[in-house]
């Protein structure tokens, strides 16, 4: 097992990183900025070292600042978390080069797979359902890019292959608009991601956000732990994610996590990865793999029983994984809601100091969160402040829980996002289940018409 632990991460996911090196009894070394000396698992950690101010490019994102940090205090690895440099292959490539090991893929995996348009392509190799499109990053050739959208057929998205988040992207109707929705989407990706290189997809109208969770190791071995919905979606964000998906089948689950482990097994990936899908008509289509641990791995957690994170930590200590795929049996259902620091309505952030702080209970109830009574809320990062997940045998159940745990839920100081997930659940489509990516921003127009 791993000797010393660097996390270079903050918030709820500096602190699950804690926690579960306490559970293997590997030694923690916390790396916090300045805005973050009161965090909880700085707090709790054995070491905790000041890695700059509160601008993230000064903090989490410097490099050198987190490796000189390694070297001082002997940790022998570094967890990115989430965020940051999670997915930054040039990072990966230094830690290893350095002698430390990077707790997640290989360097080489992160180009391949942060590259949409060769993440695209590798898994059209590999057998894997994508949405029709270029395949490849488009010319500046005008004529020849409006013959591929003919072919692909309008509407269109234009998206940049070194970004995410729903940036650079541009959806297209018709072809007098395409040229400059590609150089508009090329500038941006270049802005944003320091890569112009764009790509063109089919626009799947009323599709829902379906993703598998892997697991993969040194020796060759991968599994899935089933699916998750992450369709309620405001620009592009993840609000609400639950396991499994409404809908899908076990034939359906088994089918696309074969494929989503054989594709693990030819790219040779290592660690924690999440294959995302855009799913419409009963179909999957690829959009990206995310290869790190997700924000919403909580609710996989609830209806496995495997804890992700510990198993990323054995991984990275060379340990074969301690699951088949046979062992992987989903039980129940869970749901989580991210509790942003920010207007209800407006969702205007609203950063400051928690004046009191309850955290509900109950069973099936899990608060993954790094606040607490007194604790200030910078204005330098997200405004993610915590993730609560309720768990049942039944959806149902899971939904009374979670309406029952937001109601018990206090945090007075600031603006909190609960009262926006009480409408959420209570909305008679997502009690059916199965919205679009689109449903929640229909859904927030319409109530802004009705003032």
């Amino acid at each position: 097992m791993l000797g010393k632990v660097l996390i270079a991460n903050r918030g709820e996911i500096a602190l699950r990183i804690l926690r579960a090196c306490r559970e293997l009894d590997i030694p923690v070394v916390a790396a916090y900025s300045t805005a973050d000396r009161d965090q909880k698992h700085v707090l709790l950690a054995e070491e905790a070292v000041c890695i700059g101010p509160p601008p993230s490019t000064q903090s989490y994102l410097n490099m050198a600042s987190l490796m000189s940090t390694a070297e001082v205090t002997g940790a022998e690895a570094i967890h990115p978390g989430y965020g940051f440099l999670s997915e930054n292959a040039d990072f990966a490539e230094s830690v290893e080069q350095s002698g430390f090991v990077f707790i997640g893929p290989r360097a080489e995996t992160i180009r391949l797979m942060g590259d949409k348009t060769s993440a695209i392509q590798e898994m059209q190799a590999a057998g894997v359902p994508c949405v029709p499109g270029s395949g490849a990053p488009l010319t500046a050739d005008d004529s020849a890019n409006r013959k591929l959208a003919q072919k692909i057929g309008f509407p269109v998205i234009i998206k940049a292959a070194g970004g995410g988040g729903g940036r650079g992207m541009h959806v297209v109707y018709e072809a007098k608009s395409l040229a400059g929705a590609i150089d508009m989407a090329r500038r941006e990706a270049a802005s944003f991601f320091g890569n112009p290189a764009v790509y063109m997809e089919k626009y799947l109208e009323l599709p829902r956000h379906i993703e598998v969770q892997v697991l993969a190791d040194n020796h060759g071995n991968a599994i899935h732990l089933g699916e998750r919905d992450c369709s309620p979606q405001r620009r592009h964000q993840k609000v609400v994610e639950e396991a499994p998906a409404p809908g899908i089948t076990p034939e359906q689950r088994a089918m696309i996590g074969k494929l989503c482990t054989d594709a693990c097994k030819r790219i040779g990936y290592r660690g924690a990865g999440t294959f995302e899908f855009l799913y419409e008509g009963g179909e999957f289509h690829f959009i990206e793999m995310n290869t790190r641990i997700q924000v919403e791995h909580p609710v996989t957690e609830m209806v496995t029983g495997v804890d992700l994170v510990a198993e990323q930590l054995r991984i990275a200590s060379g340990e074969e994984l301690r699951y088949t795929q046979d062992d992987i049996v989903i039980r129940g259902h869970a749901i989580e809601c991210r509790i942003n620091a920010e207007h209800a309505e407006t969702f205007v952030p609203s950063p400051g100091k928690i004046e009191a702080y309850h955290a509900p209970g109950g069973p099936g109830i899990r608060m993954d969160s790094h606040i607490y009574a007194g604790y200030s809320v910078p204005p330098h990062y997200d405004s993610l402040i915590g993730k609560l997940i309720a768990h049942a045998d039944t959806r149902e159940g899971a939904v009374a829980r979670l309406d029952m745990a937001l109601s018990e839920m206090v945090v007075e100081g600031i603006n909190t996002n609960i009262a926006l997930h009480k409408r959420i659940i209570h909305d008679p489509k997502h009690i059916e289940g199965g919205v679009s990516i689109h449903w929640l921003e229909q859904k927030l127009r319409e109530e802004k018409s009705r003032g």
